[in-house]
């Protein structure tokens, strides 16, 4: 701990927007893996039909034992094959556009508009940190909801770079408003100054796996989500 301290000490900037970068471009990883494991689970669907057929046999037969390891195996080999079709089927270029944008906007964005908080508002006490969590949702909240969606189309190279955040923009910012609030209050209260910008990757990295899946959704179905 003393050692993490002492780096976050010695460079503040760099460990600040190495762990945001990071911490982003793994929410678009667990993302993919956790979409890529329901849609191959779908597919094991027609298995089960085989599963119930071996379970009638081995019950007439009184095999209860192989029944049982039969039941083992398979629910093993299933879960291997989720697990390897999903870090398979991981579209790498999708989350170097994430880590691109977090790297290029957010995490600078984060550590400068943290500190420049601190600056004019410095210390604690609800009165700072309440004008504070305000002042974060109003200049913030739009602009990295902004970045990611527009950031992420003209990456894609989208016709319409804007047509993301004109769908989801409005949803995204209602719903991030009570989530950012409650952690932002967290943040300004309890992390040191030094930390602030991590800190704020480390509870994105939750919320930034829906922003990333809704990211990916029909423009006709508008999702909430906050970087």
């Amino acid at each position: 701990m003393n050692k993490v301290r002492a780096m976050f000490n010695s460079y503040p900037y760099i460990t600040n927007v190495v762990g945001y970068t990071t911490l982003f471009a793994t929410a678009d990883l667990i993302q993919q893996s956790m979409l890529e494991g329901t849609r191959t689970q779908s597919t094991q669907l027609n298995g089960e039909n085989s599963k119930e057929e071996a379970s009638v046999i081995y019950k007439e037969e009184g095999a209860l034992d192989q029944l049982e390891a039969y039941k083992w195996n398979k629910h093993s080999a299933k879960e291997k094959l989720v697990t390897n079709t999903a870090m398979h089927n991981i579209n790498w270029s999708q989350t170097f556009r994430v880590a691109l944008v977090g790297l290029c906007f957010h995490s600078n964005f984060n550590y400068h508009w943290l500190r420049a908080l601190e600056k004019r508002f410095p210390g604690g006490g609800a009165k700072k940190i309440s004008v504070k969590v305000f002042l974060d949702q109003l200049v913030a909240a739009p602009a990295t909801i902004s970045a990611f969606y527009i950031g992420l189309s003209a990456l894609e190279g989208r016709d319409d770079p804007l047509e993301d955040w004109k769908n989801k923009f409005w949803t995204s910012y209602k719903t991030g408003v009570v989530y950012w609030s409650i952690m932002q209050a967290v943040n300004f209260s309890l992390v040191p100054p030094i930390a602030r910008t991590v800190f704020v990757g480390g509870i994105s990295l939750g919320w930034t796996v829906f922003l990333c899946h809704f990211k990916q959704q029909k423009n006709d179905s508008p999702s909430s989500c906050r970087t």
